[in-house]
């Protein structure tokens, strides 16, 4: 992977986590809910403005048409026919138009040359397309009149150009349009501003929770001093973190106290068994029991040593000295330790390398973790069984597989075993504590890699993942 897909990545990962956060999601329905009342105001400007011009026309034309009823009345046909063209010739292209026809629909006077097709509604209003006037004019344009009936079958349209009016609505819808579309835009952009913030706020406090988590009790939770909820919500948490870490280091000093204490009678009792059974050479029996009496007190320190082991990793006070491993090395010199171990037993022991394998980490915890993983592999594997050993490497990390062809776990009984003090009701006949797979599992905690159980009644597969190989565990 090139330097330059490391940040793309890392940003196309930063929006995703914006886009899923909940402070986004508000803030979309606040763009929502804006956007419904601006919309609600700017067709109240729309109505106010469109709808005033539209009844200002229509109030002109209705004024018009009772002027010409009242011409008719006074003055008849000839009066009305001379008012409308003497309209017409004191404004030839006007807004207005003009038109009389007769029963048949043959004008008689006016500025049309035909009835506009169209039926008028309940009112009388017609619209129609206005042809431009001129030998040369093909342009049309919407009109808007009103049928008004005559004596003998006669009709009288009275109307205006509202191409005008048309045009301004239209530049009203624009602005409107416009004007919707920025609001949103600003929104949407000042949602996405406020949801970066306050991720940035929660990455912090969950980067801060990874690195307690990861065993380091003394990290805060950084404020910025601005004393909003955030800080508030910080400070609270760092209160809550001091007191946690009192009461761990209480129980951690109190664990180890008694192991300290419980290891140094013990191992007097040991040394004081060795001088009694030497003292005993002629009582078999007396040196039997001191031999059993000395192998269940090296028991005992050997579980006490462990539970102090996984006390000092699980601190994380062993990430300090963590430094580039050559993991395929480290493997080897496993598979050359327990090889002989394997043929004593007529296992066979093989180890597959893809590669350079490096991590980084502790060299001895490592080997300390895998080391039982392959000591209880060769345990619980039958005489003439395999044991297989494999590292590989890849983009996402570094993986080890420990395949053996034993009894295998349970199902059920995978995720229990990587507790303390657990083992199997079929190991209880076999000599240790219940401790080895904790101090793999506190090991590859602190190496922030995981530790899956798999494979079937004809053998255990142990897969450990190392999540980053690359940079050093945080």
């Amino acid at each position: 992977m090139s330097d330059a897909e490391v940040p793309g990545s890392a940003l196309r990962a930063r929006a995703a986590n914006i886009l899923r956060s909940s402070t986004f999601r508000l803030a979309v329905l606040y763009v929502l809910l804006l956007g419904v009342s601006v919309g609600i105001l700017m067709a109240f400007l729309y109505w106010s403005t469109a709808g005033y011009m539209d009844r200002q026309s229509a109030a002109t034309i209705e004024a018009e048409i009772r002027g010409l009823a009242e011409q008719y009345r006074r003055r008849g046909l000839n009066g009305l026919s001379s008012i409308i063209k003497e309209r017409v010739a004191r404004d030839p292209v006007g807004s207005s138009v003009y038109l009389l026809v007769d029963d048949t629909l043959e004008p008689l006077a006016g500025n049309l040359d035909r009835w506009p097709t169209g039926f008028p509604d309940a009112e009388g209003w017609l619209g129609f397309r206005l042809r431009e006037r001129g030998p040369d004019r093909t342009e049309e344009h919407a009109a808007r009149g009103q049928v008004f009936l005559l004596h003998g079958g006669l009709r009288l349209l009275v109307g205006r150009d509202v191409r005008d009016l048309e045009a301004t609505r239209a530049l009203i819808l624009d602005a409107l349009g416009w004007g919707l579309a920025i609001t949103a835009a600003l929104a949407l952009l000042g949602g996405w501003l406020l949801s970066a913030g306050v991720m940035r706020r929660l990455e912090t406090i969950n980067q801060t929770a990874g690195e307690i988590m990861a065993g380091d009790l003394s990290r805060r939770i950084p404020l910025n001093g601005s004393g909003d909820d955030f800080d508030a919500l910080a400070a609270n948490l760092n209160r809550m973190l001091e007191r946690i870490e009192q009461l761990m280091a209480g129980v951690r000093q109190v664990s180890d106290n008694i192991a300290h204490d419980l290891r140094t009678p013990l191992t007097r009792v040991r040394t004081k068994l060795e001088l009694l059974r030497t003292e005993l050479d002629g009582c078999e029996n007396a040196r039997s029991l001191a031999a059993e009496t000395i192998a269940d007190t090296e028991e005992m320190l050997s579980t006490f040593n462990a539970l102090l082991r996984i006390a000092r990793i699980e601190s994380g006070a062993r990430r300090a000295a963590f430094a580039r491993v050559d993991l395929a090395a480290l493997l080897e010199d496993l598979a050359e330790l327990y090889e002989p171990l394997a043929a004593e037993k007529g296992q066979d022991l093989r180890l597959r390398l893809d590669g350079p394998i490096q991590v980084t980490g502790d060299r001895d915890l490592l080997f300390q973790a895998l080391a039982n993983l392959v000591d209880n592999a060769i345990k619980y594997t039958p005489p003439g069984g395999t044991i297989a050993l494999a590292g590989a490497s890849s983009e996402d990390g570094v993986t080890v597989t420990i395949r053996d062809s034993g009894p295998g776990i349970p199902p059920e009984a995978r995720d229990r075993v990587l507790d303390r003090f657990v083992r199997l009701d079929d190991s209880r006949s076999t000599p240790g504590s219940g401790l080895g797979l904790s101090l793999v599992k506190a090991v590859l905690d602190l190496h922030q890699a995981s530790i899956a159980l798999g494979g079937d009644a004809d053998g255990l597969i142990v897969t450990i993942r190392f999540r980053d190989a690359r940079s050093p565990a945080a």
